[in-house]
């Protein structure tokens, strides 16, 4: 199968991060390789490179495929944790069906049907569903670590302070390899590319305990569950009127800027 092949001098390696260390040590990082593939992070000039590059069989990050699933894998590690889910008797959610590989791991994940956050962030107050994601929050905004020069946002690494600024840059580097669409971040680091995947596997993982409808989101579901309990958590500064979802504020503001008088 084709190997990652280095865009500079032509030389092809076993791996994305073969050639990612080849690009620092022997061209000094080849700062115009804006463009890297979700599979293997192999670098590209263009976003035709990595069309192209999409399109052979050489790439393929997660060489572990379960039997029971077509799900792959990065590591050995990894699959054997994965089919736990297969056995007989591993812990099953009640809402949607989804096996988990322990009971702690169910109780997490029911979290996404019950929208409990019981990890509350002691300097903003800001609810998560696991400790891990609280202690991910606080690394990246309160740690004071790595900071945007354009909006002052305190971000946890370097890595994750160069995927937030292409919020300001507007660079889609990523793109998916069914229809091309451009994203800011990467599979394994973008939930909004996760997302957009579902849409051509047509999987809606989350589901409501309520009545039953499935979303491709977790978030769409957090929503979504506030029809059925009443919960309005965003007032209008203008008028008595509250709202399911920020999306939704901001386009009922709207509506108040039309009424001002010029």
């Amino acid at each position: 199968a084709p190997r990652p092949a280095c865009p500079q001098c032509g030389k092809s390696f076993t791996s994305g991060s073969s050639l990612r260390r080849h690009l620092r040590s022997a061209h000094g990082g080849a700062p115009g390789l804006s463009f890297s593939c979700w599979r293997c992070r192999a670098p590209f000039p263009c976003g035709a490179a990595l069309r192209e590059h999409l399109g052979t069989p050489g790439c393929q990050r997660r060489p572990h495929r379960c039997r029971s699933c077509p799900k792959r894998f990065a590591s050995a590690r990894s699959l054997r944790k994965h089919r736990r889910t297969h056995l007989d008797g591993a812990p099953r959610c009640p809402d949607c069906g989804k096996t988990l590989t322990s009971e702690a791991s169910l109780v997490t994940h029911r979290r996404i049907h019950t929208g409990e956050r019981p990890f509350a962030c002691p300097e903003c107050g800001m609810g998560f569903m696991a400790a891990k994601s609280l202690g991910k929050h606080r690394r990246a905004r309160h740690s004071g670590g790595f900071i945007c020069s354009e909006c002052g946002r305190s971000l946890s690494s370097h890595a994750a302070l160069v995927a937030h600024q292409r919020i300001h840059t507007g660079e889609r580097p990523y793109e998916c390899p069914d229809c091309g669409k451009a994203f800011a971040a990467a599979f394994r680091d973008g939930a909004a590319l996760r997302r957009h995947w579902r849409v051509h596997t047509g999987e809606k993982p989350f589901g409501c305990s309520e009545c039953g409808k499935s979303f491709r989101a977790s978030s769409s579901l957090v929503i979504h569950r506030r029809t059925h309990t009443g919960e309005r958590p965003y007032p209008c500064s203008g008028c008595p009127k509250s709202f399911v979802s920020r999306s939704s504020l901001m386009k009922h503001l709207r509506t108040h800027l039309r009424r001002e008088p010029p």
